[in-house]
This record gives C-alpha cells, sequence and structure tokens, in this order.
C-alpha cells in the first residue's frame, strides 16, 4: 500500500510544473480533494481559482488577495487547466467533463492529474506519476474505504491522549468529554484499544456520540490499570490480532513504538498518526541470501572468483 502525504504531493507537483503549459488562464479544482493540487498548482504559477461548479455557473473566480496582483480579466479566459488528485477508473472525471458540456465550446480544456494508474493515465492530457498498487493519502485516509479492512487505534488517533488516567473518575470524565482528533466518515472494521474492558459502555457512548461506525471493538480484559501497566505488551498484543486478521490489510495506531512492534509482528502496513508515516518491513531475506551477502562483504575478490566459477559450471553468462 502506497502512501502519499500532502509533502509529497506538493514536491511532486514542483517537479512537474513544466509539463503544464504556462499560458493557461486559469485553473479549475475538481471537489473535494482535487482542489488541494489545483490550489497548489495556481499558487505555483500565479494564476486564477476556482472550483468545477463556481466555473460552470457563471465562471466565477475565487478572490486573488492583496499579494497576488492582478490577473487576466474574466472575459479573457481562454485556456483552462482542470485539476483532481488522482485517477482510478476515471469516472470522477466523466462526472467533471459531463458538468462542463454547457461550456464546452467556449474554452480549451487540459485535464491534469498528479497521481494516476496506467488504465487512467491514457483518460487525461498531463499526470506526474504513475501508481497502480492500493493507495492511500494524507487528505483522504480517514475518509477512504480501506477502513472497512483496517484495525485502528482510538486514544491519540479518533480522539487526543488522556492528560491523565487515575483509572477513576478523572479517566471516566475524559472518555465521556475526549476532544475529538480524526473523525472518519467511513465504516471500520475493527476498533482495537488498550482501554479496559470495565470502561466498554462509556467508550461505545462517545463513539456514538461522534458517529463512528465500527463492525467491532476490542479492548483488554484486566481488573485494573496496574495490571496493564504490569503487562505492558501493548504493541504486541496489537501486532498478533492483525496479523491473524487476514481481511484486514491497515492498521492506523498512535504510537510510533507501538506502530513499529505492530509492523514487525503481522509484516502488514501500519500508518503511524504520530509521525505521519506509513511504516513496512521488508520480507524476510532468506538464510542463503544472508550468507552470500556476509561473504560479499567480507571478501569480495574471492566472492566475484566463486560467482565466476558458478557461471561456468551452469553454463550461465
Amino acid at each position: 500500500m502506497r502512501y502519499i502525504t500532502v509533502s509529497e504531493l506538493s514536491n511532486m507537483i514542483r517537479k512537474n510544473l513544466w509539463k503544464i503549459p504556462h499560458d493557461i488562464d486559469l485553473i479549475v479544482g475538481i471537489p473535494r480533494s482535487g482542489m488541494l493540487p489545483a490550489t497548489m498548482i495556481a499558487l505555483f504559477l500565479n494564476t486564477r481559482l476556482t472550483d468545477i461548479d463556481s466555473f460552470v455557473e457563471d465562471g466565477g473566480c475565487f478572490s486573488n488577495g492583496l499579494s497576488r496582483g492582478k490577473y487576466v480579466k474574466k472575459d479573457k479566459i481562454k485556456k483552462v487547466l482542470i485539476v483532481d488528485d488522482s485517477i482510478f477508473s476515471g469516472n470522477s472525471l466523466s462526472d467533471a467533463k459531463r458538468k462542463l458540456k454547457a461550456v464546452l465550446s467556449e474554452y480549451e480544456y487540459t485535464f491534469c492529474v498528479p497521481i494516476a494508474t496506467t488504465i487512467g493515465a491514457a483518460k487525461v492530457d498531463i499526470f506526474f506519476e504513475i501508481i497502480d498498487e492500493d493507495r492511500v493519502f494524507e487528505w483522504n485516509i480517514f475518509h477512504h474505504l480501506v477502513l472497512s479492512k483496517a484495525c485502528v487505534d482510538i486514544d491519540g488517533v479518533l480522539c487526543l491522549d488522556p492528560v491523565e488516567d487515575d483509572d477513576g473518575e478523572k479517566y471516566q470524565l475524559f472518555i465521556q468529554t475526549a476532544t475529538p482528533l480524526f473523525l472518519p466518515t467511513c465504516k471500520i472494521n475493527t476498533l482495537i484499544s488498550c482501554r479496559l474492558e470495565k470502561y466498554r459502555s462509556l467508550t461505545e457512548n462517545w463513539l456514538a456520540q461522534n458517529n463512528i461506525l465500527f463492525d467491532q471493538l476490542i479492548m483488554l480484559d484486566f481488573p485494573d490499570k496496574a495490571t496493564r501497566v504490569e503487562w505492558n505488551k501493548h504493541g504486541s498484543y496489537k501486532g498478533k490480532y492483525y496479523r491473524q486478521r487476514t481481511d484486514c490489510v491497515l492498521f492506523i495506531e498512535s504510537s510510533l513504538k507501538q506502530a513499529n512492534t505492530i509492523a514487525e509482528i503481522s509484516n502488514k502496513p501500519v500508518y503511524c498518526v504520530e509521525n505521519n508515516t506509513m511504516i513496512y518491513i521488508p520480507p524476510a531475506i532468506s538464510t542463503k541470501k544472508k550468507v552470500l551477502h556476509a561473504i560479499r562483504k567480507i571478501f569480495p575478490h574471492e566472492y566475484l572468483w566463486l560467482r565466476s566459477k558458478y557461471h561456468k559450471m551452469t553454463g550461465l553468462t
């Protein structure tokens, strides 16, 4: 699974600005995700910006801002760049083209996406990078259908971490009034938390109040906080559960330390909120490859000689 951050998107756009004609009069973003790259491109090129609905309705543009100076007048706009964040099958692009039918003859259009699949790339005029593997973006990870195949932590992800855990009244008040952090708009497969089972009803009430949908909630069945602290296997507990869930392809964790443990145990992707990274554990290297790598590193000349001998014996060149 490929994870793209806003920073990566910005760098991708900067490196590929040369692909965009610099005589474009107007940048039109396809809401909502398309407005992010559209805004970046418009700022880099110092070009007018609007969204597709405003454009179709009256050709209106967003305010320029005092530092951006004057732009070409609305009646002088001829060349328009239509921007979305990515293209997979082309359905969103088809919807955009249907909207543009009313003003199709008035402008010269160029369609652009930073990220495309091999199939999608053939349907746009400009793309920056082809990514065929499963992908999620920083700006949509909590609103992506991948959550239906994800395990998600609660504290530090869906809400802020507790300032104080007295395993009593203060902690109960925290659960009831926890400040939301990232509120997903898609149903989550499994919520897995190191909160204690005795706080299940309070936790479920908070989740319901914040419209967070999920299939199941896994909590620790310990009598008190002291037992949990002594146990101290937070990351491995989550990692083992994630590993056995073959239907889950992503874990979202708040703690970097636990995220690394979860990834190592499960050998599956883990998104860490703490440092905004996707953690991947590379496939294990076979014992034979490890031995050959060690020989090559310690005895480089002997390794080359042995490899040459082996190639001659097997007929390889």
